[in-house]
């Protein structure tokens, strides 16, 4: 699903695929041309989520419980909850 909705946001990386497909119409170049571009435009959109997927979990890591060492406060350290 994300695959798709990220498709639609980056539809300009189609603008080499349409060129080359055009042109296999009008030139008669090959069509495989066409295809590379639009096999290295998913695979760009694959890696980049990829990345995306690794930075949002090295960064996610939550606080673990940490002792107070307040002498001024009462009670043990306890995150905020609702």
């Amino acid at each position: 699903m994300c695959l798709l909705i990220n498709m639609l946001l980056n539809l300009e990386g189609l603008i080499p695929f349409a060129v080359l497909l055009i042109l296999h119409f009008l030139l008669n170049i090959s069509i495989w041309w066409a295809v590379l571009t639009f096999s290295l435009w998913i695979l760009y959109l694959i890696i980049w989520m990829l990345i995306f997927r690794w930075a949002n979990k090295s960064s996610s890591d939550s606080d673990k419980p940490k002792e107070n060492k307040n002498p001024y406060s009462s009670g043990k350290y306890e995150p905020y909850q609702k």
